[in-house]
């Protein structure tokens, strides 16, 4: 995939940096690993807005996607890579000997017509699914479990993938990409390869339409905002708040840690890299 820009016709298009998918699908997805996608709007099941700025959108399907991979001892052909308005990276149909079919994230380099396979003691390629304990260090993976039959849960946005760093007992180090090193169970599935559209995060939206087609409205900066409704709100002319950055609700914006979860602390071999002032 390639990226493609538009002739200056108008300011919008200017700017604009899209990816070409002239190469994917065409058609409607496959039907029966479909299902209804209702917008919450950013609401909450008591419909109050958890989530700001969020509303409106294109209207589309969910593609139902096989995380767990679980489809052991057959061969899959792929059959077609689709655009999942869903997520960042592409999907593929994959259609197995007795005629089942399941839509799985597709990695780069792969093509309609390719063999792939689920299970253990099989070829390491690139779509292949199989125990962490199968794959030899330094080979890129995605879609980790943490769990064994969880399903993945590492490493499925565009372009994204991790790798095994070591062994210790019965848990595989994971590399991630920002720096920290995690313990996983061993009999954890992970899929060889590095996931497709890595162009993603060169793209560039070029007007405030294309936002709110995917669903995204106007956001409104809290200095401009009374004292009432924001903590940086109120002051004559421009104001910097007085402040240091925080959220509407007080909870700090710059560098605060968030992460509350000391069950799983054990897991973490290395914290992730920090940024550089």
């Amino acid at each position: 995939m390639s990226l493609k820009s538009f002739k200056p016709y108008t300011k919008s298009t200017r700017g604009t940096v899209l990816v070409d998918r002239s190469n994917l699908w065409k058609g409607k997805p496959f039907k029966p690993l479909t299902a209804a996608n209702n917008s919450s709007k950013g609401r909450n099941n008591l419909g109050r807005i958890t989530s700001r700025n969020h509303g409106g959108g294109h209207k589309h399907k969910y593609r139902i996607i096989d995380f767990y991979r679980r489809k052991f001892d057959s061969i899959g052909e792929i059959e077609r890579i689709e655009y999942d308005p869903n997520r960042s990276c592409y999907i593929m149909l994959v259609k197995f000997e007795d005629g089942e079919k399941f839509y799985y994230l597709a990695p780069q380099n792969v093509k309609a017509g390719d063999k792939i396979r689920n299970g253990t003691n099989i070829e390491i390629k690139v779509g292949n699914c199989m125990p962490l304990q199968d794959i030899p260090a330094g080979i890129d993976i995605h879609n980790v479990e943490l769990q064994p039959g969880a399903g993945g849960k590492i490493a499925r946005s565009a372009g994204t993938s991790v790798s095994i760093s070591g062994v210790d007992g019965a848990y595989s180090l994971i590399k991630m990409t920002s720096g920290e090193v995690r313990k996983v169970n061993s009999k954890c599935m992970a899929t060889i390869g590095v996931l497709s559209n890595p162009d993603q995060k060169n793209i560039k939206i070029g007007k405030a339409g294309r936002s709110r087609w995917m669903g995204i409205r106007p956001h409104t900066r809290g200095v401009v905002k009374n004292p009432v409704d924001h903590p940086h709100g109120g002051g004559e002319g421009k104001s910097a708040g007085g402040r240091h950055p925080v959220s509407p609700t007080g909870q700090s914006a710059k560098g605060l840690k968030t992460r509350d979860n000391k069950r799983t602390d054990k897991f973490i071999i290395r914290r992730r890299k920090r940024k550089k002032k």
